[in-house]
């Protein structure tokens, strides 16, 4: 185990200085730092932050690295981590990395050296190997996407087969032209989804159509480029899927007024209330931010332990009423389509979830059955 003092020697400086160097003292001469910083990166040295923690009196500190914290999918996820830490009695330091693969080797590293005791991260890029170092001396565990590049802890949906249920309920209900809208196609979670849907139209006798693929809907523009493209596409689709929920809610105001059915990946805040309320393939980012961090709880009580090193969470189908067969098209989320008014009764029945009564509520709309 690399120590300060190894550093220091090989430097030729004090440990003081190494110290200095590493929390950056703006006071160190430039040669010295050089120096310094090649015996760390020679000897791949980081602080030992547990042992930090007991001579500073201050609790263990667990970090969480999102893509970002307005994604309700990582906020649901985030607040998860926080109840599993305030049980073991552990701080929370949250960092949102944000999209950019190429900012996330940074950003982690700024993280880290602020004396955590563990990580929960959910990456973007497609290489983990810079956390080799890291990983070695404290828990770090992925979330959403497993690790490539280094061996460590994940919990991961079952995006493949969310990917297959989502087309298999479109083609239930009568869909042969199904388009499909992801974020990133170098994304695993992307890939997955995709081979998923893919896989349930071959196996339908359906022809996957490449001009039904579409990414990069990440805002109202990019968007609306999108559903134009689509809807040129010959023929056009009935029915979409989109691949996770930060696309779903770019895409809600440029399919207002369209009629085909959607199935969104991803549960998120008010989806249920939309007009139609929407059907999702929930990931449940709770459960996958709990044992992500109790994880790190565990290998901090029993390092020597053996645990499985990747998880598979399984993924359901919320049945709503944004799906119905192209004989019966709808109007999709009306309330937000401009000119449109407050929308057709169907659409005002929509928000209620499938199989859901509510206290005093009319048998004849609680009992409608789904399209």
């Amino acid at each position: 185990m690399t120590t300060m003092r190894d550093v220091a020697a090989l430097a030729k400086v004090s440990a003081k200085t190494v110290s200095r160097v590493f929390n950056d003292d703006p006071h160190v001469l430039p040669e010295t730092r050089a120096r310094v910083t090649d015996a760390l990166r020679e000897l791949g040295y980081v602080p030992n932050s547990l042992a930090q923690a007991f001579r500073t009196g201050r609790p263990p500190v667990l970090g969480v690295a999102v893509p970002d914290l307005a994604d309700p999918f990582f906020a649901v996820m985030g607040k998860a981590v926080e109840e599993v830490a305030a049980r073991a009695d552990m701080a929370v330091l949250v960092s949102s990395i944000g999209y950019d693969p190429r900012r996330e080797a940074g950003a982690l590293d700024s993280l880290l050296r602020r004396s955590l005791s563990g990580l929960v991260v959910a990456p973007t890029s497609q290489d983990h190997g810079h956390l080799g170092t890291w990983a070695a001396r404290l828990p770090v565990v992925f979330v959403d996407r497993p690790p490539r590049g280094l061996t460590a802890d994940a919990f991961t949906g079952e995006d493949h087969q969310g990917g297959r249920l989502a087309t298999e309920h479109l083609i239930a209900h009568g869909h042969r032209e199904i388009a499909f809208i992801g974020d990133d196609p170098a994304m695993t979670t992307t890939v997955d989804r995709l081979a998923g849907h893919r896989s349930a139209l071959a196996d339908a006798g359906l022809r996957p159509r490449d001009e039904l693929v579409a990414f990069g809907a990440v805002d109202r523009g990019s968007a609306e480029q999108v559903i134009t493209r689509l809807r040129s596409a010959g023929p056009p689709p009935t029915a979409l899927i989109t691949g996770d929920a930060r696309t779903t809610m770019t895409l809600v105001p440029a399919l207002a007024g369209s009629s085909w059915a959607v199935v969104g990946f991803g549960d998120f805040p008010m989806a249920h209330m939309l007009s139609p309320a929407l059907t999702v393939v929930d990931q449940d980012p709770a459960a996958l931010g709990r044992l992500a961090a109790e994880r790190v709880v565990e290998r901090l009580r029993a390092p020597d332990r053996r645990f499985r090193r990747h998880t598979i969470l399984p993924v359901r189908l919320v049945e709503r009423r944004s799906c119905w067969s192209p004989a019966e098209a709808s109007t999709l989320f009306p309330s937000s389509c401009p000119g449109s008014g407050a929308g057709d009764s169907r659409a005002g029945a929509a928000a209620e979830d499938t199989g859901t009564r509510s206290p005093g509520t009319p048998p004849s709309l609680a009992e409608e059955p789904p399209p």
